[in-house]
């Protein structure tokens, strides 16, 4: 674990919510020159606080309307290897997120389609098929709001 002061805090937060920020602009926004910004955000990519920048896409108006979550329980653990399934899920352009769990289900998948017809078509020929796949529940998403999480 990385020791965070409350400078170390503001950056991630301000990066958190829009990670194209340069560090000079950061800086400006915290009060912080550009190369001691720069420094900072050196260390915590470093120290593994900082793994990298997403591109934050909006499925909407790219087209994909519908979001699903599956729980998935394999069908039998001991014959299959793990790995396999997780590779072959993988494979699915559809699948956003792979979670392995602990619970009623073995995995939790995020899956995004253009719309209920086209997410049935990636269940069917798609996630139906996957090796050692047991019982499905699905979920549709309604509506997402992102929290700023544990530093905000």
């Amino acid at each position: 674990m990385i020791d965070l002061d409350d400078t170390d805090r503001r950056i991630l937060r301000a990066l958190s919510e829009d990670a194209s920020l340069s560090s000079g602009a950061l800086g400006r926004r915290l009060g912080l020159s550009q190369p001691a910004t720069w420094r900072r955000i050196r260390r915590l990519q470093d120290a593994g606080a900082i793994r990298g920048r997403r591109l934050d896409l909006d499925l909407q108006r790219l087209g994909f309307g519908v979001t699903v979550f599956l729980g998935i329980k394999l069908a039998a653990k001991g014959r299959l290897s793990l790995e396999d399934f997780e590779r072959a899920v993988s494979a699915i352009p559809e699948v956003q997120t792979i979670e392995h769990i602990l619970g009623a289900y073995d995995y939790r998948l995020r899956v995004t389609a253009r719309d209920i017809s086209d997410f049935e078509r990636v269940l069917r020929r798609r996630i139906m098929t996957l090796p050692g796949i047991g019982n499905v529940d699905a979920n549709v998403m309604l509506s997402e709001e992102r929290l700023p999480g544990p530093l905000g």
